[in-house]
């Protein structure tokens, strides 16, 4: 039971890393895009809010999905 528990961190901590890598690398292509044509900064930062989002959403999924599994 206790290597479930240790699991369970070390898949919590993989997916929040993977997903604070994901943001990270959007936010610098779109900081990138933004600085080579201004213009297109609103639109840009609306769609870097939905995509940081929907990384978010799948990181929470894989850390709840870890916290059940643990808790079986």
């Amino acid at each position: 039971m206790d290597l479930a528990f240790l699991a369970a961190g070390l898949g919590a901590g993989l997916s929040v890393f993977g997903a604070a890598l994901g943001i990270g690398k959007l936010a610098a292509a779109a900081l990138e895009a933004a600085a080579r044509q201004p213009e297109i900064a609103n639109k840009l930062q609306l769609t870097m809010i939905i995509a940081a989002a929907f990384i978010e959403g799948v990181a929470l999924f894989a850390c709840v999905i870890c916290f059940i599994l643990a808790s079986k």
